[in-house]
């Protein structure tokens, strides 16, 4: 029984009397101390007209300016902290401070209203929110709270009352309604027990923050004020904070954090160890990554290569296309510094969530079905030949490989290939090397499951992605709340397709990894290795517990 288990059952035996209040957890683990409820300050926007019109320009430009100082210390701070990726978001406000149509609405209301600088920025800021809240797609939708954030900032700095979350005295259980990406990133890591907030989704920034530090967090709980200075435990097994808990709950508590620091100090014996089953039965641990930081955490988790580098990253945390010479640097760092051991990059899986701007991509209706990933690399066939020259370029670094994303049929997989093809071609006129390198495809639609023995004698290996899998097998939008009580992982029709799947690709000649979230569910993993899986690329911090687990294992006893 794991450690969580054993201190909610013997808080259930006793029936324990204190203030219990649920959530959804993002992170299995315990945490006790004291609560930090934060109140964000709600600040005051007067309509107050002014006669200086131009200075009252030049004041806000100064105030832009010192947002763009701070986002840029920020972008920093979090870059260093949590990598590339999270820190991404800080590039994204300063583009959209500095965005023509926010501050031209801006000037417009100060000249031609005559009002001061501050009202003129809070009501762009909410014309701006309450129209990409009324967007149908969901990734523009979230760009509210970025209009939001950075409209705080700019009015924060204007009237001289920024709030600030960065001095926590002590560690603390953080209790918040919702946290920003700029004051996620402020807080004191060190200081910091878990999370507990109001609103927010498993995909927000606190969320991401909490898996990326290993603290337990809940997302939406009942919060209240009063909370403030309480003791409190906060179980991220069952999805529960407890108020004010008596000695004996504290007690419990105290031996489950002990037990769980044991435990990961346990782990680190599976380090340098194989992964290997009981009866010798031997299978590829793999780190699914986004960025070129994250190598470190593959490396300091002991993966054996990456099983999938989101290469849609670079083009995410970029203002315009990134050159192929940036794409060639970053994946020859990746490959070097995994020092041959294989490195999957995944082709560019732009649209449905990942949006790009610079790509200038139609509005549509239901983008998880649309535009998106093969389907713009096909189409637009000068991205796509850029980056399979850098990735081709990168080989002579180390074990390179490449997978296409979102392949329906052959056909789209011939002409990946054709592609691919020229570049290699267009390398060996200009005189660069590279090397051979094997080709895979993601199977993430019903549609690649029932034609797998096919595209099995197309490729070297297959790679599930689950998550996809699961949507469109489901029918399940997997970016909305709403249906998280639908969405099933294990529904018998995704383990049948990820069976069919292994059986077909083994018959066709490839090898068969998984690198969706159900890769790393120990539940799962014993049926996995009976279906026959060759691989499985988990996020880095589940690397040692899932060796742990094969370990175990003893396929055919």
């Amino acid at each position: 029984m794991q450690t969580g288990e054993v201190f909610l059952k013997n808080l259930l035996e006793r029936g324990v009397g204190v203030e219990q209040y649920s959530g959804k957890s993002i992170l299995k683990k315990i945490a006790m101390g004291k609560i930090f409820y934060y109140e964000k300050k709600q600040t005051t926007v007067k309509r107050e007209k002014i006669e200086d019109i131009e200075g009252e320009i030049a004041r806000f430009t100064h105030a832009k300016e010192e947002a763009i100082i701070q986002l840029e210390q920020l972008y920093e701070k979090a870059r260093a902290e949590v990598g590339e990726t999270e820190a991404a978001v800080f590039e994204v406000h300063k583009m959209m401070i500095d965005d023509e149509d926010y501050t031209d609405s801006i000037y417009h209301i100060i000249r031609s209203q005559g009002m001061c600088a501050e009202y003129a920025t809070a009501v762009t800021g909410d014309n701006f929110s309450s129209m990409f809240a009324a967007m149908d797609d969901e990734y523009m939708k979230a760009r509210a709270l970025d209009v939001k954030d950075i409209t705080d900032r700019l009015v924060g700095i204007l009237t001289g009352q920024q709030n600030d979350i960065s001095e926590l005295e002590e560690p603390v259980i953080l209790v918040v309604d919702d946290l920003a990406p700029s004051e996620t990133v402020q807080i004191d890591k060190s200081k910091l027990l878990g999370f507990v907030t109001r609103y927010g989704s498993s995909n927000s920034h606190t969320a991401i923050l909490a898996r990326t530090m290993n603290i337990p967090a809940l997302m939406e709980v009942d919060i209240k004020k009063e909370w403030h200075g309480k003791a409190a435990v906060l179980d991220g097994y069952e999805g529960q904070i407890l108020i004010e808990p008596d000695e004996e709950t504290i007690v419990e508590a105290k031996k489950t954090l002990n037990e769980e620091q044991k435990r990961e100090e346990l782990l680190k014996q599976f380090k340098g160890q194989k992964t290997v089953t009981r009866d010798g039965r031997k299978i590829h641990l793999y780190a699914n990554i986004g960025s070129v930081s994250d190598t470190a955490a593959a490396l300091l988790n002991d993966a054996e290569g990456i099983g999938l580098f989101r290469s849609e990253f670079l083009y995410l945390e970029s203002n315009d296309f990134p050159s192929e010479y940036e794409q060639y640097m970053a994946y020859k760092m990746v490959a070097e510094n995994m020092a041959g051991k294989k490195v999957i990059i995944r082709t560019l899986d732009i649209g449905a969530d990942k949006q790009v701007d610079y790509f200038q991509l139609d509005k549509e209706e239901n983008p998880a079905l649309g535009y998106r990933a093969i389907r713009i690399c096909l189409t637009r066939k000068e991205i796509f030949k850029t980056q399979l020259r850098a990735i081709l370029r990168a080989s002579v670094h180390g074990e390179i490989a490449v997978m296409f994303p979102m392949i329906i049929s052959v056909k789209e997989l011939h002409m990946a290939k054709e592609i691919m093809r020229e570049a290699e071609e267009e390398l060996k006129k200009e005189g660069i090397a590279y090397r051979n390198i094997e080709t895979g495809v993601m199977i993430e639609t019903p549609a690649a499951v029932m034609i797998s023995e096919e595209l099995a004698k197309e490729v070297d290996f297959f790679s599930i992605g689950t998550n996809d899998l699961t949507q469109y097998t489901l029918a399940i939008d997997r970016q909305n709340p709403k249906l998280e009580a639908f969405y099933d992982a294990h529904h018998p029709a995704i383990l049948e397709m990820i069976r069919i799947t292994i059986e077909n690709g083994h018959k066709g000649g490839a090898w068969v990894g998984i690198c969706g979230e159900l890769g790393a569910d120990s539940e799962l993993t014993e049926t996995f290795f009976k279906m026959g899986v060759d691989e499985l690329s988990v996020s880095p911090a589940f690397i040692l517990p899932l060796r742990e687990r094969i370990r175990s294992l003893s396929i055919n006893e």
